[in-house]
């Protein structure tokens, strides 16, 4: 089955305008930006038949070709990296059993999630839309509520059914918890990894559907698929020792660079 892996990223975040283009210094010194990193991560998934960059931007465009990066623009009224996606697909007149949506503020990707998200939907196929979960440890639990306590917006958390199909995506930590973890003590909270796998179908019908009233609250564009009844399964991944976040915010960047000095990213 072949996999196409579309890396959407747009300057003007509303947290974090021009994020794409911030740099990341590595362990030895090396700045890249993000999107730079993003598509570095991408491009060390196995399986992978093709990567592309998808962006409105013309600064982001410029930047991903500098550093080889094959790039598809689409247009500024993509409402999300999902609708960008399906426009980017449509546009290059793809030909694809899988399209990955590896998004473009999580430089720190290990590879093998996305692998295991492949594998899940070839080896599932009722499945149309699949995304990776990671259970929290203490130390990564701690740091979502300290976000949420100080107002921010950190990652995302998850919570699914017996059949592994999500039940609801929220920016507030869910499920609610009273117990307090030591920092590398296992929790019931899963950390949503920011990265999806579709059939084509699925995408492609996506940006056909209004956006309900939880994707509007939560700005999650995975709750489309929710709202409309639409299953998405949760692959279970585990973090074999490699660190995990999203730059969301300006105040993750010390905290991302802390991560690739932790495990010598250049």
């Amino acid at each position: 089955m072949s996999v196409l892996i579309i890396i959407p990223a747009r300057f003007a975040s509303t947290r974090y305008p021009g994020k794409p283009l911030v740099e990341l210094t590595g362990a030895d010194g090396t700045k890249r930006s993000l999107i730079e990193r993003s598509w570095r991560a991408a491009m060390a998934v196995k399986g992978a038949d093709k990567v592309v960059v998808a962006t409105d931007d013309d600064r982001i465009r410029r930047a991903a070709e500098s550093f080889g990066a094959e790039v598809v623009m689409t247009s500024e009224s993509c409402a999300n990296g999902t609708e960008r996606c399906a426009q980017a697909y449509a546009n290059l007149r793809a030909d694809h059993d899988i399209v990955v949506n590896l998004q473009g503020d999580a430089p720190l990707t290990p590879p093998w999630f996305v692998e295991a998200l492949i594998d899940g939907l070839k080896n599932t196929p009722a499945a149309d839309v699949a995304t990776p979960v990671l259970r929290c440890d203490g130390e990564t639990l701690n740091s979502l509520l300290n976000d949420r306590k100080h107002g921010r917006v950190g990652g995302t958390t998850a919570v699914f059914g017996a059949d592994n199909n999500a039940l609801y995506f929220s920016k507030e930590v869910i499920p609610f918890v009273a117990q307090n973890f030591d920092a590398q003590d296992p929790t019931p909270v899963f950390h949503h990894v920011g990265v999806y796998a579709y059939r084509p179908a699925a995408l492609m019908a996506y940006p056909t559907w209004d956006a309900g009233p939880l994707e509007g609250l939560e700005g999650l564009e995975q709750l489309r698929f929710l709202e409309r009844a639409r299953p998405m399964m949760c692959v279970e991944v585990e973090a074999r020792g490699a660190k995990f976040w999203e730059l969301n915010n300006p105040e993750d960047v010390p905290l991302i660079e802390k991560m690739l000095r932790d495990i010598g990213q250049a």
